[in-house]
């Protein structure tokens, strides 16, 4: 009897959508209420509370279908691309929301920056001005939504070795 042999990147396709989804409803959500003005995080530890329960789910989800077999490699494969898959899924509505949706959100991101940085007495306003700056290169949405990927891979990749290693079952 042939068995048919799961497909570690077909499978975390389903999981890396439903994590990027999630992600994009908590950024909405943010941006929609205003959260991500002032400066709210707390729906984001939500997220990454999700992050690893749902990679380590997929991998158990993988090892379960796969006749309770999991090599690590296996366990690697599917925990990465659904890190990955969900970093891409949000980098494409980031760069969406950034040009298209609201393209002076930045700016009123570095407006409130402003006003926070200035309401510290040890900041002057050149100090000020450097730090926006170099705040303003790193709210690139291609820079941030590149970061984001690489953070979610390596991330991605801690979690599905930790759950691996728990989970590992070789023939």
């Amino acid at each position: 009897m042939e068995t048919n042999k799961l497909s570690p990147g077909k499978f975390a396709t389903n999981y890396g959508l439903v994590l990027g989804v999630i992600l994009i409803i908590i950024s909405a959500i943010l941006y929609f209420t205003g959260m991500q003005l002032k400066g709210v995080q707390w729906p984001m530890y939500i997220y990454y509370i999700l992050f690893p329960l749902i990679v380590i789910y997929a991998i158990s989800q993988f090892k379960k279908n796969n006749g309770n077999l999991l090599s690590l490699s296996e366990a690697i494969k599917v925990g990465l691309m659904t890190a990955i898959i969900s970093a891409l899924i949000f980098a494409v509505y980031n760069i969406i929301f950034n040009y298209f949706i609201d393209p002076e959100f930045i700016d009123k991101m570095m407006d409130v920056s402003r006003e926070k940085l200035l309401e510290n007495p040890n900041m002057t306003e050149e100090m000020v001005d450097k730090s926006l700056e170099i705040g303003k290169k790193f709210a690139n949405p291609i820079l941030g939504s590149t970061i984001w990927i690489a953070l979610s891979a390596i991330f991605g990749l801690i979690y599905s070795l930790i759950g691996g290693l728990v989970m590992k079952k070789e023939a």
